[in-house]
């Protein structure tokens, strides 16, 4: 029998850390002097409050989906890859290759070929740490976290020896070709008459987010490769005797997740920078964990939890430029809703679990 319904675990605990979270976090601007609702005020504006808000909200989710999914995918083989940063890395130079050495004639084409390439070079990434996972024994996480500070050095030497052009100093590659700029929310809006989104680097790679959510969904609870991930995740041992390979799910759970991060790259180097420049990431990939941990592993968690994040960001830059916060508070409350919504899971968990056990006993005595 389940300790509390499905609706609570997905939902009601969620939401019970995002308000312990915010309540410490306001006794914590208290501390420092600020108004934690005037605080609050201005990122849920500065988040939501405008359509250009919104498009930078929805740009960083879009980045979070990516990586919240990759390691969502994993996780149900129960494999921690967190070596997402490092995939989204390598995913951004596949996109800078494919569209930098290929004359594409029209966005459409380069945006088929440049998302195969940010997917490869995401998996490729990942395929030696899953490797000696599987034949190894090597910790995932071990290597993941290497082939993060792997990943940063060779981008240094890509940017600086191959895609730096003749002449420049800042190690970045070239502007993409013309034909290459992916067409922004604004773009679209404008089709229809609308100026919302101006100004914002939300793009069309939205909706490739979007449809990998699905995809997500469908693999993992629609296909058989999903139910073996599943059975993987739940107990080796039964995967085995099932005929389940170990090393075929450990393989491919990996390089699906890895293609996954690499992703990422469409949005921020094709569609944002529309160039290849260090730092691309930001961090996403480490943020794609607590999406995923607060997301549940499903890829619709994983959306609500990417946008959550996205406005955490986005509102964040705003409370930042708009009062004397400095930015390093932001980062404190992010660092206490990933703290209620991973590390502290079950203080939130425990109690609840604890009151749908009174109430289901105190059903029980009344129906005798």
């Amino acid at each position: 029998m389940q300790k509390m319904p499905a609706w609570a675990d997905v939902v009601l605990i969620p939401v019970i850390s995002l308000i312990l979270a915010a309540v410490l976090s306001g006794l914590v601007m208290l501390a420092i002097g600020e108004d934690p609702i005037n605080a609050m005020r201005i990122m849920i504006d500065g988040a939501v409050g405008s359509s250009q808000g919104w498009g930078y909200t929805l740009y960083y989710a879009t980045n979070f989906m990516f990586t919240g999914l990759a390691v969502a995918v994993a996780f149900h083989a129960r494999i921690f890859n967190i070596g997402g940063e490092g995939q989204a890395m390598l995913g951004g130079v596949g996109v800078a290759f494919a569209c930098l050495y290929i004359p594409w004639p029209h966005w459409s084409l380069a945006l088929i070929f440049a998302t195969a390439a940010a997917a490869l070079f995401g998996a490729l990434w990942v395929a030696i740490p899953a490797y000696l996972q599987a034949r190894r024994g090597s910790h995932i996480v071990i290597t993941t976290i290497m082939f993060n500070f792997i990943a940063a050095g060779l981008l240094i030497y890509i940017l600086n020896e191959v895609l730096k052009p003749l002449g420049q100093m800042e190690p970045a590659s070239g502007a993409f070709p013309e034909p290459t700029h992916l067409p922004s929310l604004f773009d679209m809006a404008q089709v229809f008459g609308s100026e919302a989104f101006e100004s914002s680097p939300a793009n069309i790679t939205l909706f490739i987010a979007l449809f990998a959510c699905w995809a997500v969904w469908a693999l993992i609870w629609r296909t058989r490769l999903g139910y073996e991930i599943r059975s993987f995740g739940q107990s080796e041992s039964a995967a085995k005797y099932a005929g389940i390979d170990p090393v075929k799910i450990t393989m491919v759970a990996l390089l699906i997740s890895g293609a996954l991060a690499g992703l990422m790259g469409i949005n921020n180097v094709m569609g944002e920078a529309e160039r290849l420049v260090l730092n691309a990431t930001e961090g996403a990939g480490f943020i794609g964990i607590a999406v995923a941990l607060m997301g549940r592993n499903h890829p619709v968690g994983v959306f609500l939890a990417a946008l959550l994040f996205g406005m955490l960001y986005q509102g964040g830059a705003e409370l930042a430029g708009q009062t004397s916060i400095p930015v390093q508070m932001v980062v404190i409350i992010q660092a206490l809703v990933i703290m209620f919504t991973g590390a502290l899971d079950n203080m939130v968990r425990a109690p609840l679990e604890k009151l749908f056990r009174a109430l289901r006993s105190g059903r029980s005595v009344a129906a005798e």
